[in-house]
């Protein structure tokens, strides 16, 4: 994703957008020309995040992933019944598929998630290794035959990411809008490069933080139980 400057502000992930010094401390917007001013730095920065992360080597990519999939052992025991929700990797993500398949080797349930319509909720459904996949939207493949389940682990996919675990995505808002659903709560952990951390993504009300962020670096990030 693009080189950083030597100014504050490239090394902070980007400038901060206009009169969000007026956003109240748990991030609440007062004002609709803020909502939009959020969201206009949200779409450049998004931007920025996705080229730096499409300009990494292969070999980068491929020497963090292995370190997330490390952290995720430690994240996700093997020893409790668990639905884990992965994900199809899609514009340099990162790829895990190896590590969902030796876990579902392992016994633990694997499940895919599946974008039914814009604006809705996700719903996920069970994958195993050799299943027949079919495509949502975008093209994402997803498990043409699992059955739907709802999972107690979702790992999302993150474009970038705040020292208070908010998750920076693609904009659809797909999943602010499942975490607010999903009864009972699953363990919910961000993954993505370390190139993604920036130092606030200004959390809007609809915004839900991760429990942890885990990248190719150490340790994994912990959502602490306030911002300081």
């Amino acid at each position: 994703m693009g080189g950083a400057g030597d100014d504050d502000d490239a090394d902070q992930g980007g400038s901060a957008p206009c009169l969000l010094h007026e956003l109240g401390p748990d991030g609440t917007v007062v004002d609709p020309r803020q909502a939009e001013d959020v969201a206009r730095w949200r779409k450049a920065e998004r931007e920025r995040l996705l080229a730096a992360r499409e300009a990494l080597s292969s070999e980068s990519r491929v020497a963090q992933t292995a370190a997330m999939a490390t952290h995720l052992e430690r994240l996700i025991p093997d020893n409790a019944p668990q639905i884990v929700s992965v994900y199809w990797p899609i514009r340099a993500e990162p790829d895990l598929r190896a590590w969902m398949r030796s876990r579902c080797e392992r016994g633990i349930r694997i499940a895919l998630p599946v974008a039914v319509a814009l604006g809705q909720p996700l719903v996920f459904r069970e994958w195993h290794p050799g299943a027949r996949l079919a495509h949502g939207l975008w093209r994402i493949p997803y498990p043409a035959d699992g059955a739907e389940v709802t999972p107690t682990v979702v790992l999302a996919p993150v474009v970038g990411f705040d020292g208070q675990c908010y998750r920076l995505g693609y904009g659809g808002g797909f999943f602010d809008r499942t975490l607010a659903v999903l009864r009972p709560r699953p363990l919910v952990i961000g993954v993505g490069y370390e190139c993604g951390a920036i130092r606030t993504i200004f959390p809007q009300p609809h915004d839900i933080p991760m429990d942890w962020i885990v990248t190719g670096a150490s340790p994994a990030r912990r959502r602490s139980a306030a911002p300081s």
